[in-house]
């Protein structure tokens, strides 16, 4: 046909700035939001060590890199080694097979 009908021409419609940069406005919003909230956990979770290990320390127990370390309170070491030597004894004297000698007052 020699008359083709005219349509108006196809213009395509460009998406305005703000909804080209509001999917990113939208990611950044919630990655910081995100990392808020990761911090405070963070924050929380030291402040617990920190009051774990002081309540420990009070109990003379310390963590260290190699594990766990628990003191002896107010023990000295010559005290402490003649208490397990006279354990010690004790069960030798115990297993044997003669009665230890009687003292007589």
């Amino acid at each position: 046909m020699v008359w083709k009908s005219k349509s108006p021409p196809q213009v395509e419609a460009k998406a305005s700035t703000f909804s080209q940069v509001l999917p990113l406005l939208i990611l950044l919003v919630f990655v910081a939001g995100a990392g808020f909230v990761g911090y405070q956990i963070y924050l929380s979770a030291t402040k617990i060590r920190d009051s774990v290990d002081k309540r420990m320390a009070k109990k003379n127990v310390v963590f260290t890199k190699d594990g766990l370390r628990v003191g002896v309170k107010h023990v000295e070491q010559e005290n402490y080694v003649d208490a397990t030597q006279s354990w010690v004894v004790k069960a030798w004297n115990m297993g044997s097979h003669n009665p230890p000698p009687v003292k007589r007052k």
